[in-house]
């Protein structure tokens, strides 16, 4: 699982994602902070040519100046609105040909304005929350692929672990041929058995040979596979090794099923979805709505033609605008869309009912098939410990004389297949253990919540 995190190209996007997504939530709180911006015109230059009607002449003016402007601005969140603090400073030298005049002077603009929306929502305060309903929807997501992750890497180790057995099993029926084929060639030489026993005993050899070749194949096969799976080179040797002990674990039907309420992810992530629909739906109220603006502002100009006495003279400058946009008719456009917002809101409860009832369904057949799994067990350990007894007896029957290769076979064939009937069932029950933890994301075997760690970190942070 480690290897497999580290190099699995879906974990990888789902991490980035993640990542990507965390930082539009820090560009989105960082733009809550003060922002600092200074403006500055170095130079500027104009003449124009003025039409005078009441001399019936022409004049013209020419301009020449300077100017920056630095400006603090501070959005408030619970408000929505702006605290706006802001500094002009130029430099101007104007001549008008009109009255021959020359002005140079400096001016200095300081004041401070608060602007707030009336009669809508708050939009600053919703984008902070959709970017945190977005980390915590690729957090979940990730955490999915993780679970995912988990359950093929084991579905895929298991597999090897089958594959390992079934070629020791094979390995082992070809070693008992051997003994076989031994004991029918001492037979035959010493005339007690008739020389077709020899061919059908060499007829099974080559047999059990073939079945532990293709056993080989497929055990090769399955580790390329699970190497690409959890990213290691093709040609790096793998050998799995681990100990399917059986211990029946106790499942708590109804704990399952509550845990899984509330903590599954899909679930989380169907109420994200549908507070995204929440929100579209504000969003969609406020199409062509009657809404207001007011504006504040308190602040003094001063300007002279020395830069230490601009101010001097001050002057009070103080403003203040309210504005209202007043929808008339939009031939029910605002209407239809709303309708479909709230029809949107009704598919993700619809969808998020349905998924609930998903996995109260899926959780009891795991249910069940652990109950089932654990009887085929126990049926299997029977069956494979009278099968390795019933070969033993009819190999004696064999060495007697009193059995033939052929039957000798059957009984081999039946205790490799029971050998593998009880290898399977103890990794299925494995496999539908692990089932029933992702499902539930509760860890009966140690009674103990199974979110994942790095996803309680993230939601926590």
């Amino acid at each position: 699982m480690e290897i497999a995190l580290e190099n699995s190209p879906e974990i990888k996007k789902s991490r980035l994602n993640m990542e990507q997504n965390k930082e539009y939530l820090n560009a989105q709180l960082a733009s809550l902070k003060s922002k600092f911006s200074f403006e500055v015109t170095p130079f500027t230059y104009s003449k124009t040519d003025t039409y005078n009607d009441y001399f019936s002449q022409w004049y013209t003016s020419e301009t020449k100046g300077a100017n920056g402007s630095l400006t603090i601005a501070q959005p408030i969140k619970f408000s929505d609105g702006t605290l706006v603090l802001k500094n002009d400073f130029g430099y101007q030298d104007n001549y008008a040909e009109s009255n021959n005049s020359n002005y140079t002077g400096y001016n200095n603009y300081l004041y401070l304005q608060y602007t707030q929306p009336l009669f809508t929502y708050n939009r600053t305060k919703m984008n902070l929350e959709r970017n945190q309903l977005s980390l915590e929807n690729a957090t979940l997501a990730y955490s999915l692929e993780m679970l995912n992750l988990e359950r093929l890497v084991s579905q895929a180790f298991y597999s090897i672990y089958q594959k390992q057995m079934a070629y020791e099993i094979a390995s082992e029926e070809y070693e008992n041929q051997k003994v076989s084929k031994e004991i029918i060639e001492r037979k035959v030489e010493g005339d007690l058995s008739a020389r077709e026993e020899l061919y059908q005993a060499e007829l099974n050899l080559a047999t059990s040979k073939s079945g532990m070749d293709n056993s080989l194949v497929n055990l090769e096969n399955a580790k390329d596979q699970f190497k690409q799976l959890i990213g290691l080179s093709l040609y790096d040797e793998v050998e799995v090794i681990t100990d399917i002990n059986y211990k029946p674990v106790e499942i708590n039907l109804e704990k399952a099923i509550e845990n899984s309420l509330q903590q599954r992810l899909e679930l989380i992530q169907r109420q994200i979805s549908l507070d995204n629909a929440q929100f579209n739906l504000i969003e969609t109220s406020a199409f062509n709505e009657f809404r207001g603006n007011v504006s504040l502002s308190v602040g003094i100009m001063g300007n002279n033609e020395k830069l230490s006495q601009v101010y001097d003279r001050p002057t009070k400058s103080p403003q203040v605008g309210i504005t209202f946009s007043i929808p008339i008719f939009d031939w029910g456009e605002r209407r239809a869309r709303m309708r479909a917002a709230e029809i949107e809101i009704e598919t993700q409860e619809i969808d998020k009912t349905s998924l609930e009832n998903d996995i109260i369904i899926n959780i009891r057949q795991v249910y069940r098939n652990l109950n089932n799994l654990i009887m085929q067990i126990e049926i299997a350990k029977q069956n494979e410990r009278n099968a390795q007894l019933t070969y033993e007896i009819n190999l004696e029957r064999y060495k007697n004389g009193d059995l033939t290769s052929i039957d000798l076979q059957r009984f081999q064939n039946q205790l490799s297949t029971k050998k593998m009937e009880m290898a399977n069932a103890l990794i299925n029950y494995k496999l539908e253990l692990l089932n029933m933890k992702i499902q539930s994301l509760w860890d009966f075997e140690n009674n103990t919540s199974f979110v994942p760690q790095e996803l309680q970190n993230n939601l926590n942070q």
